[in-house]
């Protein structure tokens, strides 16, 4: 913002410039006096002033100068407090995402031990089931392999048995009919086409 004196030396100067000249001349102009004198008089009254005001700021200057330092000061301090409060908001930060990571990382371990316990659980539970069904094929093999050689046992005795009846039949038989006879009955037994052949044994 300018002064007053600055105001009136711009106000002389386009009173000046707005000043016809006078005839015949290019340098000499027709002023008005009392319009002049007055631009001019306040142009010094306001000069003391002026000069009294730019003596205090230059003597104040000091006093200035360390209000200012002081209000720089004041504003470094806020802005390093400000920046301290960042940079421990940061770190708190930093650390709450490092306590995240540990976090996760426990969960996942313990999530990744929780199953491989669990797999191996299954799995000695399945051995065990598979084991269990082992025995108890083996036990109805080694029965049945038992129950077999009994029951084949016991054919071929009762085979052997059978025939041995068999063979005394045959041969009580053969001691009840006469060799003729005997020999008849064959011939009769192969001729399958005709009436069976009648037999005179008188």
């Amino acid at each position: 913002m300018s002064s007053r004196i600055e105001q009136l030396i711009d106000e002389i100067e386009d009173y000046i410039d707005g000043c016809k000249y006078q005839p015949l001349s290019k340098t000499n102009i027709i002023v008005n006096k009392e319009e002049i004198d007055e631009l001019l008089r306040e142009l010094r009254m306001k000069t003391p002033d002026e000069i009294k005001r730019y003596q205090k700021i230059i003597t104040n200057k000091e006093a200035i100068l360390n209000d200012a330092r002081a209000k720089a000061e004041a504003l470094i301090q806020d802005a390093t407090v400000q920046t301290t409060e960042l940079i421990n908001e940061h770190e708190i930060m930093q650390q709450a995402y490092a306590q995240a990571n540990e976090v996760v990382r426990m969960a996942t371990q313990q999530a990744q031990e929780i199953l491989n316990t669990a797999t191996a659980e299954a799995n000695g539970v399945r051995t065990s089931a598979m084991q269990y069904l082992d025995d108890m094929l083996a036990n109805l093999e080694s029965a049945m392999t038992t129950t077999l050689a009994t029951t084949t046992e016991h054919y071929e005795s009762f085979y052997n048995t059978i025939s041995s009846y068999n063979e005394t039949v045959k041969a009580n038989r053969a001691e009840l009919r006469p060799v003729q006879v005997e020999q008849m009955l064959k011939e009769a037994e192969g001729d399958g086409d005709g009436e069976p052949a009648e037999l005179n044994l008188m």
